[in-house]
């Protein structure tokens, strides 16, 4: 029989079961009997001090058989008798599996051999020469899982990270032979056929993840595969499951992954329903905390990823529609552990044209009122901040009030402008705090810079980047968020309220200059070009010369 019409011949799949017919009905039982009586290897964790010892020394008289060219196609040649055998006695003996049985543990302990050649990176190349990717691709079409989990395991060795990283250029060429192969497709087959309730291959779905994990690090161009080979899709569907466990926060994990490194994911997202089900799964936060840390882990995941889809402006209309918007004001409202990532969500979901009808819906199932408390006060502990720092938690309710000044207009405007005078103008009190305390910060670094600019013989660009990140970091972009509310609500019409910041200002010795230069910096740095850039630019322009 041809190898090729061999590797390309796939029987019905029907996972550790028992094929209908004469045989004794119980294959599963038959193949762990034989497995067991076969010679095995204990795991190390197992093994006696005196075992461990032998070991080693095995090892080390095994070091002077180094593998080469040759060792790699002997097991590639063995690997393919071996199944080119198993499946003529399954073809054969279709209904009789004690005649075949002996074959699958035979290739199942092939199999395990293969592993040696991940020690081995750069080998890769001879494994892709020699066609072993493909044999071993289409050895994750066995009909018997035990040898499906053993290859995932092989698989999953070969493409791990550091292995990788160990021979880049030779590692390439198996991740580009694996990709030629459909491995992402394949992978989703194996998945869908995998029984988690059986911890082998709740271990083997893991292990599968993981392959995609290491693929994408590998190279990030191959997540638009996940997507085209319905990976993206069955993570989704796995991430409808209410009960956590270790493969619900893989999940979550690789998710945020294949967004992370693909446009073209974060947009096909809405069109698999993705929005809404990771709303769905953030439900389940708005009234209670995670259990557990990893529970948590996961939480933060989803709500990453959720914050990644939305730049895309497709995913804004199906956010709005699957009540995202209330959702996120719930879990302000409700200050569980959901509380600081959902202003996260809020600041991707209002900011920009795209966010305009979020911004409206915002106000209309009366946002405010859960927003302004997260802006009188930030929480003291990091641990109720969601992990954010101080200056971040500032910098997304800042940003959020920034996107409502922008996108806002008539009455749903008026409505948050009034915020800004009832009790006394006690939120403008806190806008001029805040403002002082990030204005101090940045005269202080700009002090630095100064100091190590006169040290320095000539300024170049990267020297300029790296001065500026330095600014950003003490809070430069939340004090332009600041400026940008007083300037906003400052030359609104109110006069009341730029009186309020004056007196404030001068009781602290300070004007309101700081406040233009900053913005008309902020300004210069959107550029010229005749964009919605350039239209920001405009206005910021146009209120800094209202400012008197």
């Amino acid at each position: 029989m041809d190898i090729d019409e061999l590797l390309d011949f796939q029987p019905a799949r029907t996972l550790k079961r028992a094929p209908d017919g004469d045989g004794d009905g119980d294959f599963e039982g038959m193949f762990k009997r034989k497995a067991v009586e076969a010679p095995q290897k204990k795991n190390y964790e197992d093994m006696t001090d005196e075992e461990r010892l032998a070991l080693v020394m095995e090892l080390d008289e095994d070091k002077t058989a180094e593998m080469d060219d040759g060792t790699v196609k002997r097991m590639i040649l063995n690997l393919e008798k071996k199944y080119t055998k198993n499946q003529e006695l399954r073809i054969k003996h279709t209904e009789q599996p004690e005649k075949f049985m002996e074959s699958e543990i035979e290739l199942h302990v092939e199999v395990g051999k293969c592993l040696t050649i991940a020690t081995q990176p750069q080998l890769f190349p001879v494994l892709v020469q020699c066609k072993g990717v493909k044999l071993i691709v289409s050895l994750l079409g066995h009909p018997n899982s035990d040898i499906v989990l053993g290859v995932v395991d092989l698989l999953h060795e070969l493409t791990d990270t550091d292995v990788i990283n160990e021979a880049i250029d030779d590692a390439l060429e198996l991740v580009e032979a694996l990709v030629q192969n459909q491995i992402m497709s394949v992978l989703v087959q194996v998945l869908e056929a995998l029984d988690e309730k059986n911890e082998d291959e709740a271990k083997g779905l893991h292990n599968i993840l993981g392959i995609a994990e290491n693929l994408v690090e590998a190279d990030p161009e191959l997540a638009d595969h996940a997507f085209t080979q319905g990976l993206l899709a069955w993570i989704l569907n796995r991430l409808k499951v209410r009960s956590f466990d270790q493969n619900k926060l893989y999940c979550s994990e690789l998710l945020a992954i294949l967004l992370q490194s693909s446009v073209s994911n974060r947009t096909q997202l809405g069109n698999i329903e993705g929005i809404d089900t990771m709303l769905q799964a953030l439900a389940l936060y708005k009234r209670r905390n995670p259990q557990i840390a990893e529970e948590q882990e996961m939480m933060h995941n989803l709500f990453d990823s959720l914050c990644l889809s939305l730049l895309a402006s497709e995913n804004r209309d199906i956010f709005l529609k699957g009540e995202g918007v209330e959702l996120m004001i719930l879990m302000l409202r409700e200050k569980k552990m959901s509380r600081p990532p959902a202003l996260k969500v809020l600041n991707f979901a209002l900011q920009g044209d795209e966010g305009i009808n979020c911004c409206a819906k915002f106000i209309d199932v009366y946002g405010l009122r859960s927003l302004f408390p997260c802006f009188m006060k930030t929480p003291g502990k990091k641990v109720k901040r969601g992990g954010f720092s101080e200056q971040e938690w500032v910098e997304h309710v800042t940003s959020i009030i920034s996107h409502l000044l922008r996108n806002l207009s008539g009455s749903q405007l008026q409505r948050l402008m009034n915020k800004f005078v009832e009790d006394d103008h006690l939120k403008v009190d806190r806008l001029v705090e805040l403002h002082l305390f990030y204005l101090y910060r940045a005269k202080a670094v700009n002090r630095d810079i100064e100091e190590e600019k006169l040290q320095l013989d000539d300024v170049d660009e990267e020297k300029e980047n790296e001065f500026y990140m330095k600014r950003l970091d003490v809070g430069l972009f939340t004090l332009q968020r600041l400026n940008y509310i007083i300037l906003s609500i400052g030359t609104a019409g109110i006069s009341t309220v730029l009186d309020r910041v004056r007196q404030l200002l001068n009781l602290k010795g300070e004007t309101l200059e700081p406040v233009r230069e900053i913005m008309q910096e902020y300004a210069d740095s959107l550029g010229d070009d005749k964009n919605k850039a350039n239209e920001e630019k405009l206005n910021i322009n146009h209120m800094i010369n209202q400012l008197t």
